[in-house]
């Protein structure tokens, strides 16, 4: 990925979204641009109009760190913004490999024994390690149950971006499905700022990129964000509806992943609910019971 051109589209876009009035500035008149005037921000951030439009060409390669900051503050960038903004400035200069050790692809990843079972010993919820692009790498059983569609293709490595977007099953999955693809799309462009060198989620992109409008779309948008918990609706081919409770931890011990658990809030349907599709994750036939329509 060029990131003079990730940096460019990124910082116009977030001008873009700011108006003058939440920049406590005149609208004046004969605007001709949404948002904010280059001028304003770089009024706002306290550097020359002459600079700060040599950054927003992309220009971010040896941009102290307090030019960055200002800008941030200019543009009121929330806390992921403004760590995507520091990552696109790490990859123009070349230190994005200090900051973030790149993942070794000589052979694929596989999870250490003790990782496997820190998984299985989680019994009563969905536990599984993703990486930046999504890709499913190691799960315990609940969470093989629960994404049972996404592993229904045993021809490709389970992903959940390329499940959201290319698998009409997804759209009956997950019931907030917009939300669900704006979160999707969000982690990917934070990925792409992290490391753009990853040539598998480069193919990623341009895979769900030439299949799909919904992704383009949201894809130029350049909306980041930090995913780390809250809460989903979910309709399981199995056991019905879902609201799970979640939370996101970094492997200290592998650069660049998350565990995720799946929690049900004790008491509720959807506990129940967990439990039934523990029941039927531990039989022999694990073919869910899908609705004949729900494929179309």
């Amino acid at each position: 990925m060029d990131h003079r051109q990730q940096a460019r589209e990124f910082l116009v876009s977030r001008r873009a979204k700011l108006t003058p009035a939440q920049a406590n500035l005149p609208a004046g008149t004969n605007r001709r641009v949404p948002g904010l005037r280059r001028s304003e921000v770089a009024a706002l951030a306290g550097v020359s109009i002459e600079y700060y439009a040599k950054l927003e060409r992309g220009a971010l390669g040896g941009v102290s760190a307090g030019v960055l900051d200002a800008i941030a503050r200019a543009l009121q960038l929330d806390d992921a913004e403004r760590a995507h903004l520091f990552d696109l400035a790490h990859a123009a200069d070349g230190s994005s490999a200090l900051v973030r050790p790149r993942r070794r692809t000589a052979k694929p990843w596989a999870p250490r024994p003790s990782l496997q079972w820190t998984l299985d010993a989680i019994t009563e919820g969905p536990a599984f390690v993703r990486n930046g692009r999504m890709d499913l790498l190691a799960v315990n059983r609940l969470a093989r149950a629960f994404y049972a569609d996404v592993y229904a293709d045993p021809q490709r490595p389970p992903n959940l971006a390329r499940f959201a977007f290319l698998d009409q099953r997804a759209r009956r999955f997950y019931p907030d499905w917009d939300l669900l693809a704006d979160i999707t799309v969000a982690i990917l462009r934070t990925e792409a700022g992290r490391d753009p060198h990853d040539k598998d989620l480069q193919n990623l992109v341009g895979e769900l990129s030439t299949r799909g409008e919904e992704f383009r779309r949201r894809w130029g948008a350049h909306n980041v964000r930090h995913h780390g918990t809250g809460a989903k609706t979910y309709h399981h081919p199995v056991v019905g509806e879902l609201t799970l409770a979640y939370e996101g931890l970094e492997l200290a011990a592998e650069p660049g992943l998350t565990l995720t658990i799946y929690t049900a809030e004790p008491g509720s349907p959807s506990e129940e609910a967990l439990r039934l599709l523990a029941s039927w994750a531990s039989t022999p036939d694990q073919t869910p019971a899908v609705p004949s329509d729900s494929n179309t």
